[in-house]
C-alpha cells in the first residue's frame, strides 16, 4: 500500500490542476459546453494516466514520466489560465461602465491671479445660453458647492463667451465644454485662443450611458447587431466630449458571419439628436458625447445602433503595433502630406501604427478629399480585422492586450463579447467584410455648434439609401 501512496498524492494533485483549469475556463464564459464536456474527460483520462504511471515508485522510469507530466500539466495550466486572465481583464478594463463622464471647463484669463477654483469666489461668470445648457447647469451646480451662488452673464454662440472674457472683459470667468475649443480654433481669427486662457478647474458632469440596447433578447443580440467606430480627435486620451474623425458604422451578423462598413463623412451636415432638428457637421456630435455622435447616426440610417467602440489617435498606433502591422490596400499610389511624408502604392501596402494612422487621415493628396479619406478608413479597420482574427494575434497577444487598455472603450458587455467568442469557437467559420462610403455634396453653411458659416457635406441622399438598404440585407441575412 505504501508504495501507492506517491502515486495517489500525484493523482490527487493533478486532478485538482485540472479541475480547477476547467472551472475556470468556464467561468470566462466563453467555452462552449461541448468542449468544457470534452475537457473534463480528459481531466478524468490524464489523472489515470497519471496514477497507472505513479502507483508504484518504486519502478523509476514510470514514476518520473508521471512526476513529469504533472509538472508540465501544472505549468501548461497555469501559462494558458495567465493568458485568458489577461484578455479577461482586458476586456473588464475596456468595457465602458454605465455612466461617460463630460468635461466642463471653468476658464480665466491668462493674467488672472487665479489659480483654483476657490479663487474665482465674487467672480462673474460667462456661460452658454442655450449650446450645452444640460451640462453647463450641472458644472455650475457642483460649482456653486464648492464657492456659493455665483453672478452669471449669457452668450448667445462660443465666440461670444470667449470674447467676453478675453476682448470686452463684462466676464472674469468662462465655464466651457472642452470639446469646443478645438471647434473655435477652426476660425483664423480664435487660432491662439487656447493661449489666451488659462483652465483653472475641470468638472466632470456624470451622465447615465444609453443602455437601451440591453432590452434586447439574447437571441437577437447573437444574431445581428451594430457598432458605432468612432476615432477621436484627440491625443490626450479618451476624452468623452472631443470631436470624431472616424465615423463607421459596422453591422454584424453572427450567423451568417458577415460584417457591413458604411463610413460617413466628418462633415455630412445632419441634425443632431440634441439639435431640435438643427443640421450641424457630424464631427461636433462628439462634443456632446459619444451617445450623440452614436443616436445622430442611428436618426440618419433610421435605426437603433447598438453599441460603440472608441479610439484615440495614440491608442490606433498602439494597436496597430502591438498586432505586429497591418496590410492595407490602396486605391491609390500617393504620398501624404504630413511631416513624416510616408509614401504608399496601389495595392498591399504593409504598414506600422504610424504609417496606418497617416494613410486613415491623409485627405490633400486626394482629388475626392474627404471621400477618398473615408475609404482609407475603412481599409485599415479591413486590415485590422482581418490580422486580429489570423493566428498571428497569438505571437502578439500579450502585447495587443496592453495595447487596448486606456487606448480603447465599448460599451458592449462582457458577457455579449463572452457569447460571441464562445459562438465562435463552437461554429467556426471565416468571416467576410464589406465597405461602402456615403456620399454628397460640398457647401458653405452655419452649423448648429457655430455661428459663422463654415465648409460642409450635403448629403447625397441616394448613397445614405444604399446604405440603409445594405444594413437591411445584412441583418436579414441575405
Amino acid at each position: 500500500m505504501k508504495k501507492r501512496i506517491p502515486g495517489i498524492i500525484a493523482a490527487i494533485v493533478e486532478l485538482i490542476i485540472l479541475a480547477a483549469f476547467v472551472i475556470f475556463l468556464a467561468s470566462t464564459k466563453m467555452i462552449p459546453n461541448e468542449l468544457l464536456i470534452l475537457a473534463s474527460f480528459g481531466v478524468l483520462i490524464i489523472t489515470g494516466i497519471i496514477f497507472a504511471l505513479t502507483m508504484n515508485f518504486k519502478k523509476k522510469l514510470p514514476f518520473v514520466i508521471g512526476a513529469i507530466l504533472v509538472v508540465l500539466t501544472a505549468i501548461c495550466c497555469l501559462v494558458g489560465g495567465s493568458y485568458l486572465k489577461k484578455g479577461i481583464n482586458t476586456l473588464t478594463e475596456i468595457t465602458k461602465p454605465d455612466d461617460e463622464g463630460i468635461g466642463i471647463a471653468v476658464y480665466v484669463r491668462s493674467s488672472d491671479a487665479a489659480e483654483a477654483l476657490e479663487d474665482t469666489k465674487g467672480y462673474t461668470y460667462g456661460i452658454l445660453e442655450t449650446l450645452d445648457r444640460e451640462n453647463t447647469d450641472a458644472a455650475l451646480e457642483q460649482i456653486e458647492g464648492v464657492i456659493g451662488t455665483v453672478e452669471t452673464k449669457q452668450y448667445a454662440d462660443v465666440s461670444e463667451l470667449v470674447d467676453g472674457l478675453e476682448k470686452s472683459q463684462d466676464v472674469d470667468v468662462i465655464i466651457l465644454n472642452i470639446g469646443f475649443l478645438s471647434l473655435l480654433e477652426e476660425r483664423e481669427d480664435y487660432e491662439t485662443v487656447r493661449s489666451q486662457m488659462k483652465q483653472i478647474h475641470i468638472e466632470e458632469i456624470k451622465k447615465k450611458a444609453d443602455n437601451s440596447e440591453q432590452v434586447q433578447s439574447d437571441e437577437e443580440l447573437s444574431k445581428t447587431f451594430s457598432v458605432y467606430i468612432s476615432g477621436i480627435d484627440s491625443r490626450d486620451g479618451l476624452v468623452t466630449n472631443s470631436r470624431s474623425d472616424v465615423n463607421i458604422v459596422a453591422t454584424v451578423n453572427t450567423e451568417t458571419h458577415k460584417v457591413l462598413l458604411i463610413s460617413t463623412p466628418r462633415d455630412y451636415f445632419v441634425p443632431l439628436s440634441i439639435s431640435g432638428g438643427i443640421p450641424d457637421k457630424l464631427t461636433h456630435a462628439g462634443i456632446y458625447g459619444i451617445d450623440v455622435s452614436k443616436d445622430t447616426l442611428g436618426m440618419l440610417y433610421q435605426r437603433d445602433i447598438n453599441y460603440y467602440f472608441r479610439v484615440d489617435f495614440n491608442g490606433f498606433e498602439k494597436i496597430i503595433d502591438s498586432l505586429g502591422g497591418i496590410t492595407v490596400v490602396s486605391d491609390y499610389t500617393f504620398d501624404t502630406k504630413n511631416s513624416q511624408g510616408y509614401s504608399f502604392v496601389e495595392g498591399e501596402n504593409f504598414v506600422n501604427g504610424s504609417q496606418a494612422l497617416a494613410f486613415a487621415r491623409e485627405r490633400y493628396a486626394f482629388t475626392e478629399g474627404d471621400r477618398q479619406r473615408g475609404k482609407n478608413q475603412l481599409h485599415v479597420i479591413e486590415g485590422v480585422i482581418k490580422k486580429a482574427m489570423s493566428p498571428a494575434l497569438l505571437k502578439n497577444y500579450s502585447k495587443t492586450m496592453d495595447s487596448l487598455a486606456g487606448s480603447f472603450e465599448t460599451n458592449i458587455p462582457y458577457d455579449m463579447i463572452a457569447d460571441l467568442v464562445r459562438q465562435q469557437l463552437s461554429d467556426g467559420g471565416q468571416w467576410s467584410v464589406e465597405s461602402y462610403s456615403v456620399d454628397g455634396s460640398g457647401a458653405s453653411k452655419v452649423p448648429y455648434s457655430m455661428n459663422v458659416s463654415a465648409y460642409v457635406m450635403i448629403p447625397d441622399m441616394n448613397t445614405v439609401n444604399t446604405a440603409i438598404e445594405k444594413m437591411d440585407e445584412i441583418e436579414a441575412g441575405n
